[in-house]
């Protein structure tokens, strides 16, 4: 019988944490101007908060500076 080890999470280093870390910031850059964006072609706050719903942002992320 094989005895399967458990999975430990290994803290992310090198290259590879550096390019999530980036596309994180990157991430938050584009929905903070997306959010923004949104909000000024909104007509009013309900329709703001609609389209922002239905893009999958909030509107905290439009206070991010980019």
């Amino acid at each position: 019988m094989t005895w399967a080890r458990p999975a430990i999470a290994e803290p992310e280093t090198g290259t590879f944490a550096e390019a999530k870390a980036l596309e994180k910031e990157h991430s938050t850059i584009q929905n903070s101007k997306a959010a923004r964006t949104v909000a000024s072609h909104a007509m009013d706050s309900l329709d703001c908060a609609d389209l922002l719903e239905m893009l999958g942002l909030s509107a905290t992320e439009g206070k991010v500076r980019a």
